[in-house]
């Protein structure tokens, strides 16, 4: 009887537990609080998080793969779908039916703050190069600053699968940290009086604009770039979807129950890459601090280029419209509501604001087309 009691706590997973599988829990547990009692994106945050424990649990073999006729574990095999970048499209397709492209059409010229949004993702690739990344791992660290999970995991997969884990997690952190990491910048880089500018009403956008929007940039695109065609046409897709009117039950599924699968698959298995003996490493601190110099760079970019046209315009646009261009749909475009508020009560950017928010969201998808058609 002893003797099996011993063979039984032996065969436990507390038998084999050390000191990094304990930190990773704890930083598990940080994660979690932050989306269960802090709100910072839970439906992104909470799968990542659990996901990140499960992959932890010693002997438990998750994420094991096949091995001597052995089946693998569960989530070795919902990996697949980020393996084989199937999950990221997937969400891009949802994104597209729940966007409204028409803040944009109604202002074209936001299209450029998405673009700037864009620089940080080139500083941060520059410097990762100078800590000695390779130009894979560095394209891979800098479209953290795009502020779009997806675009991260699926330009990652591709250029630099090692660093899947900590990338993944980095992206989604600063995503959820959008409403504390940037009004900071915003207030820094702008005066005052500008913060308080109100922007004239957006024209009516129609339906033929609406409609004809995504097939063009879905030609134009995947002509231009064919390695951002599987993004950008999935996020066309989605919004062609929404806009056609004919097909009303796609839609709602594709902002439904398809993304809200894909999220708690794509969220599980992004978490469990994340184990002690990879993700404990100055390597990944150094991501994670690259990251936040990432997304810190393309909220400066924006602003900054939201400066030059409130001069340009002669003080039609206010330039806090311009942090939106981070690609975090619509989050950035909520932050920049909250500052306007609070520096002028009653006035409203919200719409103005998603003009650059989406614009950020298809020039995520370019540059990743970009890093992936040079380093891919």
């Amino acid at each position: 009887m002893q003797e099996a009691v011993v063979e039984f706590l032996y065969s436990t997973g507390f038998a084999v537990l050390t000191w990094k599988e304990l930190i990773m829990f704890a930083i598990a547990g940080c994660l979690m609080y932050l989306a269960i009692v802090k709100k910072f994106e839970p439906l992104l945050l909470l799968p990542i998080s659990f996901g990140m424990l499960l992959a932890n649990l010693p002997a438990a073999g998750l994420m094991a793969g096949p091995e001597n006729g052995v089946v693998g574990g569960l989530l070795y095999y919902l990996y697949q779908g980020v393996k084989l970048g199937i999950y990221p499209p997937l969400i891009f397709l949802g994104v597209g039916a729940m966007t409204d492209f028409g803040p944009l059409l109604a202002n074209p010229s936001t299209i450029f703050l998405g673009a700037a949004a864009q620089f940080g993702i080139f500083i941060t690739f520059m410097g990762a190069l100078l800590l000695g990344f390779t130009p894979a791992q560095a394209g891979s660290i800098g479209i953290i600053g795009g502020a779009d999970g997806p675009t991260a995991i699926f330009v990652t997969s591709r250029l630099a699968p090692e660093l899947l884990g900590p990338i993944a997690i980095a992206a989604y952190s600063y995503m959820a940290l959008v409403p504390i990491i940037q009004p900071p910048i915003m207030r820094g880089l702008t005066r005052k009086k500008d913060r308080q500018i109100v922007m004239e009403q957006l024209r009516p956008v129609s339906k033929k604009e609406k409609v004809l929007f995504p097939i063009i940039v879905t030609i134009v695109v995947g002509l231009m770039l064919p390695s951002a065609a599987t993004l950008v046409g999935c996020l066309m897709l989605g919004n062609l979807f929404r806009e056609s009117g004919v097909v009303d039950r796609l839609s709602k599924t594709a902002q439904n129950e398809l993304i809200n699968i894909v999220t708690i698959f794509l969220g599980l298995t992004v978490g469990a890459t994340a184990n002690a003996d990879s993700f404990l490493s100055w390597q990944t601190i150094s991501i994670i601090l690259l990251g936040l110099a990432a997304f810190s760079g393309g909220t400066a970019g924006g602003v900054l280029l939201g400066n030059l046209m409130c001069k340009l315009t002669g003080g039609k646009v206010n330039p806090l419209i311009g942090a939106a261009g981070v690609s975090a749909v619509p989050m950035a475009a909520r932050v920049v509501q909250t500052v306007a508020q609070d520096e002028k009560p009653g006035n409203f950017l919200l719409m103005h604001a998603m003009g650059p928010n989406v614009a950020g969201v298809i020039g995520s998808a370019i540059v990743a087309g970009v890093l992936l058609s040079r380093f891919g």
